[in-house]
């Protein structure tokens, strides 16, 4: 018992969740209503979209690789999505299908490019991101779509509770798309013998490759996740704003890295919970929202969340640099 909370001292979480502490008690008491249900719930709704791609992203970033173009990816989804529900009349299990279709597909073409071109991920994203988003506003013109089916505007609405003042606070379709894929993920890194292989893959490639894990399945299978995830966030998105923009989403991809590399996903590879994804969220949100609250520019936002991406990196580089020091066969 005493060992393992040593260890947990030692984590990225540990000192990831001190940090959120102490960052809730400054916020609270510079703000009283920080902490109110109803600034809590808005979180909730507003980083959905953000907390399911983290989801997906830790999945690509444990294997050893990054996407850099699931928000093209989720604009182009649920651009068709809605666009085939206001044509054709289609319901919640079609605009749902056709995105994720849409999105899994998108991501099928990253995994195979990235396994067939030997060229460093990021590039390859960064390249799909440029011709998927090109194509979109070639074919949109840059177009929004406001009129929403009025069953889609509706959304879920599961009510939980009453507060005393009779606010009522109801599960939507932000919160059961944010725990699902956090849920499915977690099933995914620590229940299956495919997480293991993709922990293995992101820790040692050439190794893995030598144990005959199929690389080329493992790439298509992450990256095809990441796209599926992309296209379901993008539907609980569109959702929350009640509109379709082309030009909405992409940019937003500092946020999702951010998150997922504050949850201590390392850059190279192997490292990576879905516990630490979810406090690296947190983190995000917290800090963003705080400043909102405080009344700083949302320029601002920007420049210390980039901070914050330096102090992490720096972190973990400085821990790896420890572990190695302290590992007599590996510093031999």
């Amino acid at each position: 018992m005493r060992e393992a909370l040593r260890r947990f001292r030692q984590a990225q979480e540990f000192w990831l969740a001190l940090v959120i502490v102490l960052l809730v008690i400054v916020m609270s008491i510079l703000r009283p209503n920080f902490l109110s249900l109803q600034n809590i719930f808005d979180l909730l709704g507003s980083y959905a979209f953000s907390g399911m791609l983290v989801a997906g992203l830790l999945v690509v970033l444990i294997s050893g690789g990054i996407d850099i173009s699931f928000a093209a990816v989720a604009t182009v989804a649920q651009f068709v999505a809605l666009t085939c529900a206001n044509v054709y009349g289609i319901g919640w299990a079609g605009v749902t299908a056709i995105a994720a279709a849409i999105g899994l597909g998108l991501g099928l073409c990253n995994g195979l490019l990235v396994s067939t071109l030997g060229i460093a991920s990021i590039i390859v994203t960064i390249a799909t991101q440029s011709v998927i988003y090109g194509i979109l506003l070639t074919v949109t013109k840059g177009q929004d779509i406001f009129a929403l089916p009025p069953w889609f505007s509706a959304g879920i609405d599961w009510p939980i509770f009453t507060a005393h003042d009779g606010t009522q606070y109801s599960m939507n379709l932000q919160m059961l798309g944010l725990v699902a894929a956090f849920f499915i993920t977690w099933l995914i890194l620590n229940r299956t013998n495919v997480g293991r292989q993709i922990y293995a893959l992101g820790g040692n490639r050439e190794a893995a490759q030598r144990v005959g894990f199929n690389v080329f399945r493992l790439n298509l299978l992450v990256y095809g996740y990441m796209g599926l995830i992309a296209g379901l966030a993008s539907i609980v998105q569109a959702q929350y704003t009640q509109s379709v923009s082309p030009t909405a989403l992409v940019g937003r991809e500092l946020d999702v890295v951010a998150a997922a590399v504050l949850g201590g996903a390392s850059l190279n590879g192997g490292v990576g919970t879905v516990l630490g994804a979810i406090l690296g969220v947190a983190l995000v949100a917290i800090l963003q929202n705080g400043l909102t609250i405080l009344g700083v520019s949302s320029y601002w936002s920007q420049f210390v969340t980039g901070l914050v991406i330096i102090a992490a990196v720096a972190s973990m580089a400085r821990n790896v640099r420890r572990r190695w020091q302290n590992s007599p066969g590996l510093a031999a």
